[in-house]
């Protein structure tokens, strides 16, 4: 189970409300000045930190904990997230209309396994947004047997020895 994940956004506050406007939570600043925490208040602790553009986790020296660096930005991120919502899918189409950003409904068949809402945050950032209808469609679609049909079986790694200086790295 993920309980938490950091985004970064041109603009956070506008992000972070978006957000909580779906998810049916709330915003408060956080921690790292112009940062804020998204919480539905869930039973998971669930939440999602929404950064500055270009804000980055670095990690500390020796014992030192992680810490988050300004860097600059980019367009795009190879990182998205899947999250369960309580809101319809024509709400979230409605919202991302409003804030003029992408969004696309994608229906469960020609070679998708489950429904989902593409959510495009600043069109830069995708989240796969699933509506109350569209989740249990998502975990059939994640069960073993669903998987191994559309992926095959699972690949059987090999444990590789790793030399000492890979083990300092």
């Amino acid at each position: 189970m993920i309980h938490h994940m950091s985004i970064d956004a041109r603009d956070p506050l506008r992000v972070a409300g978006v957000l909580a406007e779906i998810w049916k939570g709330k915003v408060y600043n956080f921690l790292v000045p112009g940062s804020y925490l998204v919480m539905p208040f869930d039973n998971y602790g669930s939440h999602i930190v929404v950064f500055k553009s270009g804000d980055v986790w670095v990690p500390g020296a020796d014992v030192e904990a992680a810490k988050v660096r300004q860097t600059t930005s980019t367009d795009f991120v190879s990182a998205h997230v899947a999250i369960s919502v309580p809101t319809t899918h024509q709400q979230i189409e409605q919202i991302g209309q409003r804030e003029g950003w992408r969004v696309l409904t994608r229906k469960q068949g020609d070679g998708i396994p489950f429904s989902a809402v593409e959510f495009w945050v600043e069109n830069r950032f995708l989240i796969e947004f699933f509506s109350p209808e569209f989740a249990p469609q998502y975990l059939q679609a994640m069960q073993p047997e669903s998987i191994e049909q559309l992926l095959g079986r699972s690949i059987d790694l090999v444990p590789v020895a790793l030399s000492a200086k890979q083990c300092k790295m």
